[in-house]
């Protein structure tokens, strides 16, 4: 823990020193969530480490490939544990037709297990001005895990409204969106697996039938400045309403979470290459709590802020962004926190570029977010924000040769706080069990070193490898963890695309991570006498060993079909312990544009 404290102050001193050249979110334009042709989105942030890009030089391409998401639920997604809602941007993904030259898109698909995709959408009005669209993707599934006893049950919903008017100078633009998402806690009787202990009748009757359901309802408004503006500004209000409708059982009522956030930046240009300005980013979290004898709603009402002072200047053939990110959230602890918002690429040799990031931010672990991360989480207690400290990654990217881009990095994070789950068992009939706990207080450093290799050849197949060792240590005020839990120490994407014919697409997908470690608990329900712990023994759990294959074929610029076999390789696993994945599993549909 000394270590942290000791980089803790360097970094504020740092900052301090640099305050006047500090700078802020990494064009925050680029980052607003209504900012594309179509309004499909992604609702969520993958849990594991992915060492992204900084910048990229406009004479290195990266070779475009084309991997086909024709996902399940994240009940059956390996390979991105944080999905919940995979959305589709429109049909030329599945069958690679210009979905510009029609106005809606279509997609369904059913598989075994009664896996079912779907998606909707359609451009109201495309024009330079004026882009108003609706959108709607379902995802579900209803069938049980090989070898297990009890159906998983996932239904997953999420549509919405968005326009988007080009003014002369600014553009306005306005989103609501609906989610809802219906499932079981189907997870196995607990217990430590290296004793005699034998779960009980109690803990065998546990309620793994009912649906828990979660609701979102969110909607944004926002003014942008266009990006040849001199003057940059952007404001963007928004309102999100999220709710669990049980507590610990169908008798219980759940709790209730309204965030206001505001999102702003103001930046000006001068001596033509140079730019200074200042983001932020407020988000006020309040809490309706139902009451109910015996138990405590472990939430309370709080804010968390963000002011990112920032300078950048481009040269020839180098960019360097010098700022810092000073946040604050208020709660029962008001905690402070500086990180640095550092960013430098410089073009090394022909198409080659060496970049340095490091970075910071504050994690609000809100039930929203929470909730995208894993659905199985304890409804009654929120989660202390996550401090991150440094994130800092540097690397080396070429475009070499024609269709091959490789990029090789290295970097180093360290968070207070981190949520690191736990799996859980509520002793007492007729309640849902096998929740997911984040035991508080865990601090992680994680070192990692990685490569992202891509090649095309003219149409005919694209090829992508990345992977990535991580060396992870986790400690609380007691001392050091054996392991940080769930916390994958291999983790190896690859894919390989081939169109052996115009109309055809074949794609196979692999995921393997490997390393992960559980840590499994018990709580005790006894009448109104809360809660527990009885610490058990942590564990090594089944590596993610995941191999898919899909196919699409494209009739014309109108109609197509597509088929997968996900998970061929028939291996057994689990994202969370205790909640088994479907093994082998097949899906057909069709995708059509309108």
């Amino acid at each position: 823990m000394k270590t942290i404290y000791n980089v803790k102050a360097l970094c504020v001193v740092a900052l301090l020193g640099s305050a006047a050249a500090a700078s802020a979110q990494e064009d925050v334009t680029k980052e607003k969530n209504l900012n594309r042709e179509m309004t499909l989105e992604r609702e969520y942030d993958p849990s594991v480490q992915d060492a992204s890009k900084v910048n990229t030089l406009p004479v290195v391409k990266e070779p475009e490939v084309r991997k086909i998401p024709i996902d399940y639920s994240n009940y059956t997604i390996a390979a991105d544990p944080q999905k919940e809602i995979s959305l589709l941007p429109s049909g030329n993904i599945m069958t690679q037709m210009d979905y510009n030259k029609r106005r809606g898109y279509f997609n369904f698909g059913m598989g075994t297990r009664m896996n079912i995709n779907g998606d909707l959408g359609y451009h109201i009005l495309s024009t330079e001005k004026d882009q108003l669209n609706l959108w709607y993707s379902h995802r579900s599934t209803n069938g049980k895990p090989k070898d297990y006893d009890i159906k998983a049950k996932v239904n997953d919903n999420l549509g919405g409204i968005n326009y988007k008017h080009a003014f002369e100078k600014t553009i306005f633009s306005i989103e609501a969106k609906y989610g809802y998402s219906a499932f079981n806690y189907y997870g196995a009787a607990l217990s430590d697996p290296t004793s005699s202990y034998t779960p009980s009748e109690d803990l065998l009757q546990r309620d793994r039938e009912t649906n828990q359901v979660n609701q979102t309802i969110a909607a944004t408004i926002g003014l942008e400045s266009k990006e040849e503006a001199e003057v940059g500004y952007l404001l963007d209000l928004g309102y999100t309403n999220f709710s669990h409708k049980y507590g610990l059982s169908k008798e219980m009522d759940g709790p209730t979470e309204h965030t206001l956030e505001a999102k702003f930046d103001l930046n000006a240009g001068f001596n033509g290459n140079m730019r200074v300005g200042l983001g932020g980013l407020v988000e006020y979290f309040n809490y309706s709590l139902p009451e109910v004898g015996g138990y405590e709603y472990a939430f309370k009402n709080h804010a968390e802020a963000m002011l990112s002072p920032y300078y950048k200047v481009e040269g020839d053939n180098w960019n360097l962004k010098l700022g810092a990110n000073v946040m604050l959230a208020t709660g029962d602890e008001t905690k402070f926190m500086a990180s640095p918002n550092i960013a430098a690429d410089v073009e090394v040799a022909d198409k080659t570029e060496l970049y340095v990031k490091a970075g910071g931010k504050l994690y609000s672990n809100s039930m929203y977010e929470m909730s995208r991360i894993n659905r199985y989480l304890y409804p009654l207690e929120e989660l202390a924000p996550s401090r991150n400290w440094l994130d800092a990654i540097l690397g080396i990217r070429s475009g070499v040769a024609p269709g091959f881009w490789f990029d090789v990095f290295a970097g180093y994070k360290m968070t207070s706080d981190d949520v690191l789950f736990t799996q859980s068992d509520v002793w007492s009939t007729n309640y849902f069990g096998s929740f997911s706990v984040a035991e508080p207080g865990i601090d992680t450093k994680q070192l990692f070193v990685g490569a992202n290799l891509k090649y095309s050849y003219q149409q005919w197949f694209d090829i992508a490898l990345k992977g990535v060792y991580n060396n992870w240590k986790a400690e609380t005020d007691e001392g050091e963890l054996p392991h940080a839990w769930g916390k994958p120490e291999l983790e190896l994407n690859a894919n390989l695309t081939v169109r052996p014919i115009d109309k055809l697409s074949i794609a196979l997908d692999y995921y393997l991570a490997s390393g992960r470690y559980a840590n499994v608990r018990t709580w005790g329900v006894n009448g109104n006498t809360g809660m527990t712990y009885d610490k058990m023994n942590e564990f090594k759990m089944d590596n993610i060993n995941e191999l898919n294959l899909t196919g699409t074929y494209t009739f014309n610029d109108t109609f197509g079909v597509y088929a997968k076999l996900t998970n061929i390789l028939c291996q057994k696993y689990e994202l969370y312990y205790g909640y088994p994945m479907q093994s082998f599993n097949a899906m057909i549909g069709v995708n059509i544009n309108f």
